[in-house]
C-alpha cells in the first residue's frame, strides 16, 4: 500500500487525491500560501497605467496624462500637435483642441510625464 516518496510525489504532481481528503486539503493550502505569501515583485508584473489618461476635470474641460516616451522624440515646436493627437486617439476622434501642454518633473527634475490641457 505505501507507494514511497517517489509513488506520493507523482500523486501530487498529477493531483490525483480525492476532493475532500487531507492530502488535497494540504494541496490547496500551499497553492494559497503560495498566492498570498509571495511578494509582487518576485513577479515583476506590475500593472502599468495607459500611455494617455483621462483625469477628472472641470466640466467641459479635459485633462490628459502622456507618458514622456511618446512625446520625447518630437521636437519642442511639434509636441503640441503630436499631443492633441494622441488626446483624439484616446477619446475616440472627437474632437477637443489642446490648449495647453505642461511638463511635469520630480523633485529631481527628472520628467516624468505631460499634462495636457483640452477644451470641446
Amino acid at each position: 500500500m505505501s507507494d514511497g516518496f517517489g509513488g506520493t510525489l507523482k500523486r501530487f504532481i498529477l493531483w490525483d487525491y480525492s476532493r475532500g481528503s487531507w492530502q488535497y486539503d494540504v494541496m490547496v493550502g500551499l497553492i494559497l500560501l503560495f498566492i498570498f505569501a509571495t511578494p509582487p515583485e518576485f513577479f515583476r508584473d506590475q500593472p502599468r497605467p495607459k500611455n494617455v489618461a483621462m483625469l477628472p476635470a472641470e466640466q467641459g474641460m479635459g485633462h490628459f496624462f502622456i507618458e514622456p516616451g511618446l512625446l520625447d522624440r518630437f521636437p519642442p515646436q511639434e509636441r503640441m500637435k503630436e499631443a492633441e493627437r494622441l488626446v483624439r486617439s484616446q477619446t475616440d476622434g472627437r474632437n477637443r483642441t489642446l490648449v495647453k501642454l505642461t511638463p511635469i518633473w520630480d523633485d529631481d527634475k527628472e520628467l516624468k510625464g505631460y499634462l495636457a490641457f483640452t477644451r470641446p
